[in-house]
C-alpha cells in the first residue's frame, strides 16, 4: 500500500469543486489544507480506478489546473527573477545551517526521496534551487535541470546524471579563487511524495578552528557565510533556520540569520537530530522547556510561534550490501515511522500524552505541512501584486529592444561622430555638477568616509609617523565625492599642517651649522638660524606636497565613475561603445595626473625658494615676541647701553646744534658748576661700562666657539621665528596653487582637450575606436536575447492574468451562491 501523500487526504472528495477554489483564498480557515486533501484524494480514486490523466472530466481539470499553473508560474518566476535581479516577490524557503546540523537530510526528508548530494563535508559550492511539485502519478522522481545558459531550457535528468554535474561544478569552483558562487543550480522535480514547495538549499556554513593552520577553511567560511547573507537579504524568502542544540541559549545559526532578519520575523527554527536529544534529558521539566522555549530564549517572533522537531532515520537507499531501504517508499515510510517513535519517545519522557498544539510542531510531515501552507498564502497573498511589476518588467524589457534596435540603425560615421561628442558635452556637465554639488549619485556607493579616503588615498604622515586622529576632522565621518570631498581633504591638509610645530634641535646641530667663513673664523649666528631653519623645513614640508597631491588626484579620478553612473541614470551612456569610453577615460586620467604633476611641481618651486634663500620680511611677524623673548634672560644689557653705545651713529643734523649752541656760551669755563664735571664723569664710566659689556657680547658671540645658554637659546628663537614664517607661506602658496593649477583646469581646460583628443580619435580611425563590427555583433545578440526576455515576461504575465481571474471568480462565488459555501 503507498504512504500517505505529503498533506492528509480528506475522507471524501469535495462535492463542490468550485467551492474547492474558493478554499484557497486567504483568510480561509484550513483553506491550504482542504484544498489539498480534496484534489489528492481525487487523484488517488483516478489512479485506483486505472484512469489516465486525459480522461479526467472536464470539472476536475478545472479545479487542478489553476493551482498547477500558480506553481509553475511561480516557479518560472523565480528563474527570472533570479536571472534578471529583477524585484519578483517569488516566495521560497531558504534552508540555512552549518554542516553538521542535518541539513542535507531534512531536504531529503522533504522531497520524499533522497538525494546523493548530501553529506558531510562542502558538497556543493552552488545554492540548488529544487522547484517541487506533488504529482500523485510519478512513481519516480521526474527530474529537469535548467541549464545554466537559456533559462528558458530544462533538460530531463537521472539522479546520477545531475550529481555528476554538481560534482562537475564543485571541481570547477575550488580551482577558481572565489571558490563559492551565488549562481543558483536549478532543478525541476515532480514526484507522488514531493510537496509543492520551492526549497533553495544553500552550502552549510563552517566553523573553523581558530589555529593559523586553519586559514584556508577560515577563508572558505566567509564566502559561505557571505553569499548565504546575499540569499537571505531576499525579503520574499522564507528562510528555515537549523539548529542542532538541546539548549536555545546556543544559537549558532540564529546568530547568521539574526544579522539579515533580526526579529526572526520570516524565519521558522527547526530543531534538527531530535531522536538522538531525546535521551539527553534527565528531567520531563527541561523537555518541556524544551519544546516549548520561552519567548526571551529565541529574541524574536518566529513564524509558527515556536520551533519544529525532527528527524530523518540514517541510511541510504540503494541495491548495495550496505544500503539500508531498498526504494524511496521505504524510505518514507521510516520517516512516517521515526516521527511516531519520537512522540511516543517524548511523551514517555513527560510522563503524558502531547497536546495537538505540540503534535503539529513534531515530525517532517507536520514542517512540510506548514511550509506548504505557508508558501501557499504567500503566493496567493502576491497574485495581483505581481502582476504590476511584470507589466512593468515588460514596458521596461520593451524599451531597451526598441533602444536597441535604433542603435543598430545608427551604425555609421556620421552619427556615431555626433554621439561622440554629445556624450562630450555632457560628461563634461556631469564633471561640473559634481564638483559644484549634488545628491544624485548616492553616498553609500560612491561616497568615501575620511577613514576610506585615507585608506584609498593616502594619508598626511609627518616625520614622526603619526596620524591625526580622524575624528577631529570636520564631516569624517560623511560619505562624500565630488567638491564636498575636495575641499574636506584640503580642510584636513591646512588642520595639520597649520599645527605642525619646529622639529627638535640639537646643540650638535647648531655647532655643525656654524662652520667658517670664508673671509674669517667668526660665528654669525644668524646665518646659522637660516641653514637649520630652512634645512628642518623643508624636510618637514615635502611629504606634506606630495600627500596633498596625491589625495586630490585619487578624489579628482574618482568623478569619472560617478560621472558614468550619472549618465546611464539619466540613459546617456553609450553602451556597447567600449573602445570609445576607454578612450574617454584615459584621456580624463591622463589630464589629471599630468594637471596633478605640473601643479605639484609649481609647489616645489616655491617651497624651495623659500627654504633657499631667507627674506627677513617675510618673518618678522613675529619679532615682537622674539624681542620680549630675548628680554626673558640676561643676555641683554638695557636700552640706556645701546644708546651710548651707539654715539657714532648719532645723525649730522644734531651736531651743528650743539657747536652753534657751544661757540654761544659765554660763560668762562672756570664758573662751570661741579655738577656738570660730575655728570661728564657719570658719562665717560657709562660709556666705559657700555664697550666692556660691548665686547663681552661680541667675544661670547662671535669670537668664542663655546656655545653659552644665551648663543643657543638665540639661535632656538631666530629658528623658530623662520620655520614659522616657511610654514605659513608654504601653507597658503600649496592650497593656492592646488586650486588654481589643479581644480581650475578641470573646469577651464580639460573640455578642449578632451575635445582635441576626441577629433583626433575620429580622423585616425573610426572603426577601431567605436568597433563598429563587433558592436553590430554584439548589439544582434543583444536584440536576440532582449527578444527572448520579453516573449519570457509576456507569456508570464498572461498566466497570472489568467489565474488571477481564477482566483477572482472563485471569490465571487461564495456570495452569490450560499450553496457553494456548504
Amino acid at each position: 500500500m503507498d504512504p500517505p501523500p505529503p498533506i492528509s487526504v480528506a475522507p471524501q472528495s469535495n462535492p463542490h469543486p468550485k467551492n474547492s477554489q474558493a478554499a484557497l483564498l486567504p483568510g480561509n480557515n484550513n483553506a491550504v489544507h482542504h484544498f489539498h486533501s480534496s484534489v489528492r484524494s481525487r487523484a488517488e480514486q483516478s489512479r485506483g480506478q486505472g484512469l489516465r490523466k486525459k480522461q479526467r472530466t472536464k470539472m476536475e481539470e478545472e479545479t487542478l489546473n489553476p493551482q498547477s499553473n500558480l506553481y509553475e508560474a511561480y516557479n518560472e518566476l523565480h528563474g527570472l527573477a533570479q536571472e534578471l535581479e529583477a524585484p519578483f516577490d517569488a516566495p521560497a524557503v531558504l534552508v540555512v545551517g552549518y554542516q553538521t546540523d542535518g541539513k542535507s537530510a531534512l531536504v531529503e526528508a522533504l522531497m520524499g526521496f533522497q538525494f546523493n548530494h548530501v553529506g558531510g563535508g562542502t558538497k556543493t559550492r552552488r545554492p540548488i534551487t529544487l522547484h517541487m511539485s506533488y504529482d500523485p502519478l510519478c512513481d519516480v522522481p521526474l527530474c529537469h535541470l535548467v541549464s545554466d545558459d537559456d533559462p528558458t531550457l530544462a533538460h530531463e535528468k537521472s539522479l546520477p546524471d545531475i550529481q555528476a554535474y554538481i560534482e562537475a561544478e564543485n571541481m570547477r569552483l575550488e580551482r577558481e579563487p572565489c571558490q563559492f558562487s551565488a549562481k543558483e543550480i536549478i532543478i525541476k522535480v515532480k514526484y507522488k511524495h514531493c510537496p509543492n514547495l520551492t526549497i533553495i538549499d544553500t552550502p552549510g556554513l563552517i566553523a573553523p578552528a581558530p589555529a593559523r593552520k586553519n586559514r584556508a577553511l577560515q577563508s572558505q567560511a566567509r564566502a559561505v557565510e557571505s553569499l548565504v547573507r546575499t540569499k537571505m537579504q531576499h525579503k520574499e524568502f522564507i528562510i528555515l533556520c537549523l539548529e542542532d542544540c538541546s539548549d536555545w541559549s546556543n544559537a549558532m545559526t540564529r546568530r547568521v540569520v539574526m544579522q539579515i532578519d533580526p526579529e526572526l520575523s520570516r524565519t521558522v527554527i527547526v530543531s534538527t537530530k531530535l531522536d538522538t536529544k531525546i535521551p539527553q534529558f534527565a528531567r520531563s521539566s527541561d523537555v518541556e522547556v524544551f519544546l516549548s522555549p520561552p519567548a526571551c530564549t529565541l529574541d524574536g517572533f518566529i513564524l509558527g510561534d515556536s520551533p519544529f522537531f525532527t528527524s530523518v532515520p540514517s541510511g541510504r537507499v540503494g541495491s548495495e550490501h550496505d544500503s539500508v531501504y531498498r526504494s524511496n517508499d521505504e524510505f518514507k515510510q521510516a520517516i512516517v515511522s521515526r516521527e511516531m517513535e519520537d512522540i511516543a519517545s517524548l511523551e514517555e519522557k513527560l510522563g503524558r500524552q502531547l497536546s495537538k498544539q505540540e503534535r503539529s510542531r513534531i515530525g517532517v510531515s507536520k514542517l512540510r505541512l506548514f511550509l506548504e501552507e505557508l508558501l501557499q498564502k504567500r503566493y496567493m497573498d502576491s497574485v495581483p501584486l505581481i502582476i504590476p511589476l511584470l507589466e512593468k518588467e515588460y514596458r521596461s524589457t520593451t524599451r531597451k529592444l526598441t533602444e536597441t534596435n535604433e542603435e543598430l540603425s545608427t551604425l555609421d560615421e556620421v552619427k556615431l561622430r555626433e554621439k561622440g561628442r554629445a556624450f562630450h558635452d555632457l560628461f563634461l556637465t556631469k564633471l561640473s555638477l559634481l564638483l559644484k554639488g549634488t545628491v544624485v549619485a548616492p553616498p553609500d556607493k560612491f561616497g568615501e568616509t575620511l577613514v576610506d579616503e585615507r585608506t584609498n588615498g593616502g594619508t598626511f604622515v609627518g616625520a614622526d609617523g603619526l596620524q591625526l586622529p580622524h575624528k577631529l576632522i570636520p564631516n569624517s565621518g560623511m560619505r562624500l565625492y565630488g567638491g564636498a570631498q575636495y575641499h574636506r581633504a584640503m580642510a584636513e591638509f591646512r588642520f595639520i599642517v597649520g599645527g605642525i610645530k619646529c622639529p627638535p634641535i640639537t646643540r650638535e646641530e647648531i655647532v655643525n651649522a656654524c662652520g667658517v667663513e670664508d673671509i674669517h673664523d667668526g660665528t654669525n649666528y644668524s646665518r646659522t638660524a637660516c641653514v637649520i631653519a630652512v634645512s628642518k623645513a623643508r624636510d618637514t614640508f615635502e611629504p606634506f606636497l606630495h600627500q596633498l597631491g596625491c589625495r586630490l588626484l585619487h578624489i579628482l579620478k574618482r568623478l569619472l565613475p560617478i560621472s558614468i553612473y550619472f549618465l546611464q541614470k539619466d540613459g546617456d551612456y553609450l553602451s556597447g561603445h567600449e573602445v570609445f569610453l576607454r578612450r574617454v577615460a584615459s584621456a580624463f586620467n591622463n589630464f589629471a595626473e599630468s594637471t596633478e604633476r605640473a601643479c605639484r611641481e609649481k609647489c616645489m618651486e616655491d617651497l624651495m625658494s623659500t627654504t633657499r634663500y631667507v627674506s627677513w620680511s617675510l618673518h618678522n611677524k613675529n619679532r615682537a615676541g622674539l624681542r620680549h623673548f630675548l628680554d626673558s634672560f640676561g643676555g641683554t644689557e638695557p636700552s640706556g647701553v645701546v644708546v651710548n653705545s651707539i654715539s657714532p651713529g648719532i645723525s649730522q643734523e644734531s651736531l651743528p646744534g650743539s657747536v652753534v649752541a657751544e661757540r654761544h656760551d659765554t660763560k668762562p669755563r672756570a664758573d662751570i658748576k661741579l655738577s656738570h664735571l660730575s655728570s661728564g664723569i657719570d658719562s665717560c664710566s657709562s660709556a666705559q661700562t657700555a664697550e666692556t659689556k660691548l665686547a663681552d657680547l661680541l667675544d661670547s658671540t662671535l669670537w668664542n666657539r663655546r656655545l653659552g645658554p644665551s648663543s643657543e637659546r638665540i639661535v632656538y628663537a631666530l629658528v623658530q621665528q623662520i620655520f614659522h614664517g616657511i610654514r605659513e607661506y608654504f601653507l597658503a602658496s600649496a592650497e593656492l596653487k592646488f586650486n588654481c593649477f589643479l581644480l581650475m583646469p578641470v573646469v577651464d581646460k580639460l573640455p578642449a582637450l578632451l575635445r582635441e583628443d576626441l577629433e583626433s580619435t575620429f580622423a585616425d580611425d573610426m572603426d577601431n575606436v567605436f568597433d563598429i563590427t563587433n558592436l553590430r555583433h554584439s548589439l544582434g545578440q543583444q536584440k536576440r536575447d532582449t527578444e527572448i526576455e520579453l516573449k519570457r515576461i509576456k507569456r508570464l504575465k498572461e498566466k497570472f492574468k489568467v489565474i488571477h481571474q481564477q482566483l477572482s471568480s472563485c471569490q465571487r462565488i461564495p456570495s452569490l451562491s450560499p450553496a457553494c459555501s456548504d
